[in-house]
């Protein structure tokens, strides 16, 4: 029996293991892949409180070493199912572990392309957030593949910085918010490829460009690096039956990360927000991580 089971080992999953040991709780995380989430991609971060400049795995890798000099257990395997109560199970393929409170931080993924050179480029002229990794690309001409709201943000905000951006959509027209589509189109350095499909991510050791078919005739876009932006994909199968989800797959939680399900809370990129950063992932890690200890404190 712990006091409390974090699903997840993100930032947001790592913090709040480091507030729930330091308010004396037993923990245990559990994470299938490798410790620090969506930010082990990037191979720069520059917006991090206390650091001018560090590389996501070295920021993961301190994260990770705070939790368990606590005193945090570790779990390396998938949870495939979580169950409420005043005692909550958590089972994974060959195990099931109890808990008094629960914290998901499963975080979420970008949804790819699967064409080939995208996982070779991922971190490497393949990017997937503007703010995070946009001024790398001062004044060098970028690619952002996408149509919709997201995308177009992207585009924007890193019209700002590059030369140029291309917007490189699969379909005839963009799908996003006109208002939108109205200031892409009234930008002098941004352009839109429509009818556009990726073929391949070329480079040797660096990101040279995008090979794409406009209207079946194959090109290739020379550019500096690549925004891929066609949506999330919230990590939350193994707790759709516990907690609410928004119709986007995203757990449903109030400003203190409490769900519907009494004794478990949601942290991270995996719940209903509007910024999704590594700042205000630990921030919902230190806040679902006091819920759940007043939480267990009050029975």
């Amino acid at each position: 029996m712990y006091d409390i089971i974090v699903i997840g080992g993100g930032p947001a999953g790592l913090t709040a293991a480091i507030y729930a040991r330091r308010a004396g709780k037993s923990v245990l995380i559990f994470e299938k892949d490798g410790f620090g989430g969506q930010m082990t991609h990037s191979p720069k971060i520059e917006n991090y409180p206390g650091y001018n400049e560090i590389s996501g795995l070295e920021l993961s890798d301190k994260m990770f070493e705070h939790a368990l000099a606590l005193g945090a257990e570790i779990e390396i395997d998938e949870v495939v199912s979580v169950s409420g109560g005043d005692v909550k199970k958590v089972r994974t393929a060959s195990n099931e572990f109890e808990a008094r409170a629960v914290i998901i931080a499963a975080g979420v993924k970008h949804r790819t392309l699967g064409v080939p050179g995208e996982e070779e480029f991922i971190g490497n002229g393949i990017s997937f957030c503007a703010v995070c990794d946009g001024a790398f690309y001062a004044d060098k001409h970028v690619a952002v593949i996408g149509g919709g709201n997201s995308a177009m943000q992207e585009a924007i905000m890193l019209s700002e910085r590059c030369r140029h951006v291309t917007v490189l959509q699969d379909m005839p027209y963009l799908t996003g918010e006109k208002t939108l589509a109205d200031i892409i189109n009234e930008k002098n350095n941004i352009d839109v490829m429509y009818n556009c499909r990726v073929i391949s991510f070329n480079g040797d050791d660096n990101f040279k460009g995008v090979t794409v078919s406009v209207d079946g005739a194959d090109r290739f876009i020379d550019c500096d690096g690549c925004f891929i932006a066609i949506g999330l994909i919230p990590n939350n199968d193994a707790v759709s039956g516990i907690v609410d989800l928004n119709k986007y797959g995203y757990i449903v939680s109030d400003e203190t990360c409490t769900t519907k399900e009494s004794g478990i809370y949601a942290a991270g990129d995996c719940r209903t927000k509007n910024i999704r950063q590594i700042t205000t992932a630990t921030a919902d890690g230190a806040t679902a991580a006091l819920a759940a200890c007043r939480y267990i404190d009050g029975r």
